[in-house]
């Protein structure tokens, strides 16, 4: 799952660059690219996942998928 939070990292900084709006248009344009891509990348893995738990959920004897709810750490707040 290391992959899945560095693009998502990656893809937090690419969005910070470009809010700033100073960034040469050829430069802009190869982050959104970029961006693009990486998005894409966390879509897939959140699919994969998602379609792991319906797996393991049906094993457990139920017939239905129920919607992942991912435990949610508290982390203190960044500053």
């Amino acid at each position: 799952m290391a992959k899945f939070e560095e693009c998502l990292q990656r893809l937090e900084k690419i969005v910070q660059e470009l809010e700033k709006g100073d960034v040469p248009l050829e430069m802009s344009l190869t982050l959104f690219e970029e961006g693009m891509h990486l998005s894409s990348t966390c879509r897939k893995e959140l699919e994969q996942a998602e379609g792991k738990v319906e797996i393991l959920l049906k094993k457990n004897g139920k017939l239905q998928a129920e919607p992942f709810e991912p435990l949610t750490e508290k982390s203190p707040a960044r500053g």
